[in-house]
């Protein structure tokens, strides 16, 4: 499943540096921290991974 959103991609970034212990859990914000807890470290590459380009910056509701 790709990011839908640059915001959503950073996030994911976040979560996986901290999955991989390259950061501290506690130093994560609200959705990477929902991320870290509820996903796989292979979700969250494959979320990481997406190409920014022609993403907004956050998601349309």
């Amino acid at each position: 499943m790709p990011a839908q959103s640059k915001a959503q991609q950073r996030a994911a970034g976040a979560a996986l540096a901290a999955k991989r212990g390259e950061i501290r859990p506690e130093d994560l914000e609200r959705a990477s921290r929902d991320m870290y807890d509820s996903m796989t470290e292979e979700q969250l590459e494959e979320l990481a991974s997406t190409k920014l380009g022609g993403l907004p910056e956050h998601k349309p509701h």
